[in-house]
């Protein structure tokens, strides 16, 4: 597998982490999106990232678009733990009414 390092004029994503997929297109409409590779180094002091890519994958332009998405592995949206407080604060005058609340729960260990 050989290595890319993507340098860009404006800062990284703060999202970004070792181990995202990396994208990118040429394409304005963004119908053809060409997998890079996994990001193996970011470098936020010189705006760059490294990524594995196939020997054999046609290599971004300097116009390219880069795009990541996120292993879902690693990177889930529920809360994680056994406690959750949360504090609702309204300091309107004008009467407000909270409209639902929902949570997502389950059962880790018994």
């Amino acid at each position: 597998m050989d290595q890319i390092t993507l340098i860009f004029t404006n800062p990284i994503n703060v999202s970004v982490q070792i181990g995202d997929t990396a994208y990118y297109t040429n394409d304005v409409n963004g119908d053809a999106i060409i997998k890079i590779g996994i990001i193996t180094d970011i470098n936020h002091g010189n705006n760059s990232i490294s990524c594995e890519i196939n020997a054999f994958t046609v290599r971004p332009t300097g116009t390219s678009f880069i795009l990541f998405s996120k292993t879902n592995a690693a990177n889930t949206s529920a809360l994680k733990g056994y406690f959750a407080k949360i504090k609702f604060v309204d300091n309107s005058t004008n009467k407000s009414e909270l409209f639902s609340v929902g949570s997502e729960i389950f059962a880790s260990s018994k």
